[in-house]
């Protein structure tokens, strides 16, 4: 029993990545699912040429450890090496290709224009008929039984968008716009990432992916478009008044008041996203405030200021407000 532990332990490790929020071999869409087919597909040819090689190796080195034929030679350098390697090559990139057109097809009713910041994401969410973005931020949500087109920048450096449970990655630039689109089949909260190096703060450059039922989705994009709701208990004012008095409005834009910044993240429904910082913390109050009074500490990097020079019950104020924005 001893002897099998190793290799129990091994399995183990190996197959706990194959699930999870951010895992391509546990795709939640038609683009995934593609994507781990054709991994499971050159896995298995792999695992057949590496027993073949070492079924030959064995054959001519203990079976029969003779010289082969100038014939034989021939057939086996040519068989194996160029005729059988050209085959299966040839008809893994013919499946492959035939699929690549299908993951730049536009989408159906819906259109997500995605930037890549220093290092957070600005979505704005294009829906059919509509000639107002809906903004939002750090989070990208689709319905499900529908192909939706992403429009994909970036601001300064390159990026590369990628949800693993949902498709492949695609490069965001500079001045030029790159698209793909993704059909998400099964709801559910994955997680994204920045995929290409940008920066300090790269590997702290989450994207929250949600896949919602059509009805849910129509119903939150309704709710997305609104404006920010009014805070009514007098923790929530006092934080409001904070955030007027600090000037966060220059940076960052809540519809329905006159913050209308640019820079930074809407927050018009700030609370109602899933995480906080671009995918590194949760949305909770602590979290809130342990971002709002150091931002460098969590983020290197990051260019939003510290607001360490707020008194305890200012931050739990404003984190009160914010937390309200849902």
């Amino acid at each position: 029993m001893s002897a099998a532990r190793p290799g129990l332990l091994c399995a183990a490790l190996l197959l706990s990545a194959c699930s999870g929020e951010q895992s391509v071999l546990a795709p939640a869409g038609r683009d995934a699912e593609v994507l781990a087919t054709l991994f499971w597909w050159m896995l298995g040819g792999a695992v057949v040429l590496w027993l073949l090689m070492n079924g030959l190796f064995f054959y001519v080195t203990r079976i029969r450890p003779q010289a082969l034929s100038p014939r034989a030679a021939e057939a086996l350098i040519i068989g194996g090496g160029i005729v059988f390697p050209t085959v299966v090559l040839a008809a893994l990139l013919s499946f492959a290709l035939s699929e690549m057109p299908k993951q730049r097809e536009p989408g159906e009713n819906l259109t997500v224009r995605i930037t890549g910041e220093s290092w957070w994401w600005r979505v704005d969410y294009l829906p059919e008929g509509s000639d107002t973005p809906i903004a939002s931020a750090n989070e990208l949500r689709l319905p499900t039984g529908q192909r939706s087109e992403l429009k994909l920048n970036a601001s300064e450096v390159i990026h590369s968008f990628w949800i693993p449970a949902l498709g492949g990655k695609t490069d965001m630039i500079p001045g030029r716009e790159t698209r793909m689109s993704l059909e998400p089949t099964v709801p559910g909260d994955y997680r994204g990432q920045c995929a290409e190096f940008c920066g300090e703060s790269h590997a702290l450059m989450a994207l929250a992916g949600v896949v919602m039922t059509p009805g849910d989705f129509a119903a939150w994009l309704e709710k997305e478009a609104a404006p920010a709701a009014i805070p009514t208990s007098a923790e929530a004012l006092r934080g409001l008044a904070v955030f007027n008095a600090e000037g966060c409005g220059g940076c960052h834009a809540v519809r329905g008041t006159e913050a209308a910044g640019t820079v930074g993240p809407d927050l018009t429904h700030l609370g109602g996203r899933v995480t906080l910082a671009a995918g590194i913390l949760p949305m909770e109050r602590d979290a809130l405030i342990r971002w709002i009074r150091d931002p460098e500490a969590l983020k290197p990097g990051a260019r939003m200021p510290g607001y360490d020079h707020l008194s305890d019950a200012e931050l739990s104020a404003l984190a009160t407000y914010l937390e309200g924005l849902e």
